[in-house]
């Protein structure tokens, strides 16, 4: 028999997951989206008799142990038209919500990292800002042949919200996106 060298949950139970899912406030599907699985998977595991087994008995474990943890990875409400996901590989970092019109923009950092975050260590940014970083996800405008890259982009002038929505926003130099949703 192999060393235990964890004192973590062999198996857990439809009881233990309903009363974690519950406590922590979720419906069935915000808790599947929470734990990254189907909606049907949370209906078996809550419905079933056997032990359930596997990486949810230690995500349960530190959901019971860290409630706020739910708190800290929820997506704000969307308010303004127009949301960004600024993205390191396939992690969302900053989410930006933008009103164009009233020039208005609010963010939510979901890492500690301020090299991750689309504005550093600003956590008010203003709309000139948000234009800045824009302009920092684009080729610049000076470039030599910027209207041939911009006829390959399909595009009739220079804007970054534009080139951005074309290219998300990546460059050559680093693992950073952006996705855009309207």
């Amino acid at each position: 028999m192999q060393e235990k060298l964890f004192v973590t949950p062999e198996y857990t139970t439809a009881e233990e997951i309903k009363r974690v899912r519950k406590q922590l406030g979720l419906t069935q599907k915000e808790f599947a989206q929470l734990v990254n699985c189907s909606k049907p998977t949370i209906e078996r595991w809550e419905r079933s008799k056997d032990m359930i087994n596997g990486p949810v008995c230690l995500l349960l474990k530190m959901l019971e142990k860290y409630p706020e943890y739910v708190e800290n990875v929820r997506l704000p409400e969307k308010k303004f038209p127009i949301r960004l996901y600024y993205m390191h590989q396939q992690t969302i970092c900053t989410v930006i919500d933008v009103n164009e019109m009233k020039r208005e923009v609010k963010i939510q950092n979901y890492t500690e990292n301020l090299m991750f975050r689309a504005f550093g260590r600003e956590e008010q940014p203003d709309y000139q800002m948000y234009e800045e970083f824009l302009k920092s996800r684009c080729f610049p405008e000076s470039r030599d042949k910027m209207k041939l890259i911009l006829k390959d982009l399909d595009l009739p002038f220079y804007d970054p919200f534009m080139i951005i929505e074309k290219t998300e926003g990546r460059m050559a130099e680093d693992d950073f996106w952006i996705r855009i949703e309207r």
